[in-house]
């Protein structure tokens, strides 16, 4: 392990300022993901060691500036005392291994390169570790979470394809990760979180699960966190109006890092 972490590292390449108190962004070169992971980081101005953290996924045809573009993470940063990273998914990984090993294993490059390379680097613990994303990015960070829960503090998910089943993007999208979308293409149930929560049940860690009431996804979030409810899983469902839309993303944002910052009083 310290062979591959030490082959990543070399592949950074900062071209921000070079240091840990400002906006950096870090190129990895991945030979699972078969090409160069960008990852933006935001460290806050307060830093202090072990600051808490959050991977911050993003959705579906984004990459990985798009929280940067459309609102101000340094300014949550700032305000939560996290530093954030906001890793590419790429247009249209689902945060998944694709079935065919030429191409992209996006959870195997988050399990064994981009995860150990950010712990050690910005000195972050399992207990101050979190992950939340929307959309596609709600699917993957769930899906990450129940992985291995014991990487994280908590996980969320915002407006989140909790089952993929529910999204149009199943028969023309998500297709090319998992192959073609007929009743006997198993994956498509097996990757979906509602299904794979029973393998969690009993946790005890916060999963925050929220959703516009006017989002077509929300029946996906309700659905899930009944799911929990059944098997015994912490979880808080907020609902609240809105729509699939940055509009909603950029304000439901600051409750889960405002949420996460009181789970670490705790």
């Amino acid at each position: 392990m310290k062979t591959r972490l030490s082959l990543i590292f070399a592949t950074i390449v900062l071209l921000l300022q070079n240091n840990l108190t400002a906006q950096e962004r870090l190129v990895i070169e991945s030979s699972h993901l078969k090409c160069n992971d960008t990852i933006l980081v935001f460290t806050p101005v307060n830093v202090e060691p072990g600051n808490p953290l959050l991977y911050l996924l993003h959705g579906w045809s984004g990459s990985y500036s798009d929280w940067h573009r459309k609102t101000d993470i340094q300014a949550l940063s700032d305000k939560y005392g996290f530093t954030i990273v906001t890793p590419d998914g790429f247009y249209n990984s689902w945060y998944l291994n694709n079935t065919d090993s030429s191409k992209m294993q996006w959870r195997k490059f988050f399990d064994k390169e981009l995860y150990p390379m950010i712990s050690e680097r910005y000195g972050n613990l399992p207990v101050n570790t979190f992950i939340t994303g929307l959309s596609m990015g709600g699917h993957g960070a769930i899906n990450i979470f129940i992985d291995d829960t014991t990487r994280f503090r908590a996980a969320g998910s915002m407006s989140g394809v909790l089952n993929l089943h529910d999204t149009r993007l199943k028969v023309n999208q998500i297709n090319e990760v998992l192959g073609e979308y007929t009743p006997q293409n198993l994956l498509f149930d097996n990757s979906s979180a509602i299904n794979r929560a029973e393998s969690i049940a009993g946790c005890t860690k916060m999963l925050l699960i929220t959703c516009g009431a006017e989002d077509g996804l929300v029946k996906s979030s309700m659905d899930f966190a009944k799911r929990c409810r059944e098997l015994k899983i912490n979880n808080t469902l907020v609902i609240s109006p809105g729509v699939h839309s940055w509009q909603y993303w950029t304000y439901i944002v600051n409750l889960h890092l405002f949420l996460f910052k009181k789970e670490l009083e705790k």
